[in-house]
């Protein structure tokens, strides 16, 4: 059973990650330019990909760490695949560092289910060892 529910995932991962491309290449595509509050976050990214770490606009409120994140991500990517100019810190390579997001979070809610159903199964064969104990 545990073998099938590999599979099941691994489907699940993989579907996930292929509606994820199509909207984000339909998207990229459609919007260019940064919309709604990628016009904040964006040129933010763009500074930290710049390595201006200390300049922070100070209409944002959010945590620096995706920041850090994408640079991490993109600095070696940019370097393995020889890229340059504006693409290096797009919105389109930025946007695709959320879906790398996307497929973690999948990640991480199959490890929280396994594991909340690893007790259920605990506290289930507990149980019954209590019962059998008491005929």
């Amino acid at each position: 059973m545990e073998r099938f529910e590999g599979y099941v995932f691994t489907a699940l991962c993989s579907v996930n990650f292929l509606v994820s491309c199509l909207l984000f290449s339909k998207i990229t595509r459609e919007q260019r330019e940064p919309y709604m509050d990628e016009i904040f976050h964006v040129p933010q990214a763009q500074k930290y990909c710049e390595g201006k770490f200390n300049e922070w606009d100070p209409m944002i409120t959010t945590l620096p760490g995706l920041y850090l994140i994408s640079v991490g991500v993109i600095k070696p990517a940019v370097w393995l695949a020889d890229l340059s100019g504006k693409v290096v810190c797009s919105s389109g390579m930025l946007r695709f560092i959320n879906l790398l997001f996307n497929c973690g979070n999948l990640y991480l809610l199959h490890l929280i289910i396994c594991k909340v159903h690893l007790k259920d199964k605990a506290a289930s064969n507990y149980k019954r060892k209590e019962e059998d104990e008491l005929s």
